[in-house]
């Protein structure tokens, strides 16, 4: 495996993974997600961290199409909606790249797991960046960012954790990656539904005890839905995960809200919708009625600011 580093999404986090990629020596470059066509430029980035250090680099930024061949690692930040678009784009170009799936949700990464891609890892992100200006931004951590293997070895996800990682923006190898996506779609399908509703920061929840409640109902529907699909949760450690990252992001806004107010389409049905669609086809859907009502108001909500 090549050295190169190829980060699809030129985002938030795509951009603040970039930095420090490039301040660690990788050869980075950046891959606009929606973007094609376009000749390759340099963009000076800077990042504040929560100590108020601002860190800075030149970043490599480009399209898929300026690229005939991606040898190297792929690490896929954009949003989950256009990862079919993005798979058939990249068919052809990644030989045996590893592909590296930061995003949010379920499933995101099923269009990826076909014959024509051979190995797939899925990142689970515990990080939170938000745009300050065009290429200005704040990162977050919230705790290291696990990565496992949906398809794939050992040698390539330890060594994909290891070219990735630096000392503001940690990863780990995790041996078993699908309890902790089950746990994390189901703590943003609260936070990406009932905050963007109630136009509120993510400390919502540890600050007030009736938001609260109305979150553990939805933690309750949507752990009897991952345990009878074979993933079993404990509602508590759901909810004491929810509330330790609100207490992390307190004064932050989620990336939701953010794509409402920005007039931009958002990753509901990987989340809420998602969730109701695996417990319809369990025939459990009854079971899920207000965390369907919370993503349909989202929906809703999105449509009507576009």
């Amino acid at each position: 495996m090549k050295n190169n580093i190829y980060i699809i999404g030129a985002g938030a986090i795509g951009k603040v993974l970039a930095v420090f990629l490039k301040l660690n020596n990788a050869n980075v470059t950046l891959l606009r997600g929606s973007v094609d066509n376009k000749s390759s430029t340099k963009e000076t980035i800077r990042v504040a961290l929560p100590d108020k250090t601002e860190l800075e680099a030149e970043i490599e930024v480009s399209t898929l199409s300026n690229f005939p061949a991606l040898d190297g690692i792929i690490v896929l930040t954009t949003k989950s909606y256009g990862n079919e678009n993005i798979a058939q784009a990249l068919k052809g170009k990644v030989n045996n790249s590893p592909i590296v799936i930061l995003q949010n949700g379920l499933g995101v990464e099923e269009v990826f797991n076909d014959g024509n891609f051979t190995e797939v890892f899925r990142c689970v992100l515990f990080a939170t960046s938000q745009n300050i200006s065009e290429n200005k931004l704040s990162f977050k951590p919230v705790s290291v960012s696990p990565i496992g293997i949906i398809k794939g070895t050992n040698t390539t996800l330890n060594k994909v954790v290891e070219l990735i990682s630096s000392s503001n923006f940690q990863f780990k190898a995790e041996s078993d990656i699908q309890p902790i996506i089950w746990k994390k779609a189901i703590v943003n399908s609260v936070f990406n539904s009932i905050c963007p509703l109630l136009e509120i920061d993510n400390g919502i929840f540890y600050r007030d005890e009736g938001v609260l409640q109305i979150a553990k109902r939805i933690i309750r529907e949507c752990v009897l839905i991952s345990t009878a699909n074979g993933v079993s949760l404990s509602v508590d450690q759901v909810i004491e995960s929810l509330v330790l990252i609100s207490k992390a992001l307190d004064g932050q806004f989620i990336s939701t809200l953010q794509d409402i107010r920005k007039k931009r389409k958002t990753e509901i049905e990987t989340l809420n919708f998602e969730i109701v669609r695996i417990a319809a086809t369990l025939g459990k859907e009854n079971l899920v009625t207000e965390t369907k009502l919370l993503g349909e108001l989202i929906k809703i909500k999105s449509e009507l600011t576009l």
